[in-house]
């Protein structure tokens, strides 16, 4: 593991899943807040929590044992 920002995380997420939506989103955290970099290892959880919509999925934090990482869900309101 090792240090990231969620808007790192998200752009790779985005790019792996083919998601066209990279300039066209909502999220409830701030432009600033995406790139505040953490720890994404083992330990107490460091990333804020956030969900992240575009056309195609819905991008949220997963934690277990305070390792952080990224998934989603598919879209169903946003028509994909």
């Amino acid at each position: 593991m090792s240090y990231t920002t969620w808007r790192k995380e998200i752009l790779v997420r985005m790019i792996d899943n083919e998601d066209k939506d990279i300039n066209n989103y909502v999220c409830t955290l701030t432009e600033e807040e995406l790139d505040i970099e953490f720890y994404d290892g083992l330990g107490m959880p460091e990333g804020l929590p956030f969900t992240l919509w575009t056309t195609l999925y819905v991008y949220f934090p997963v934690v277990h044992d305070g390792s952080e990482w990224l998934s989603k869900q598919q879209n169903h309101f946003g028509g994909g």
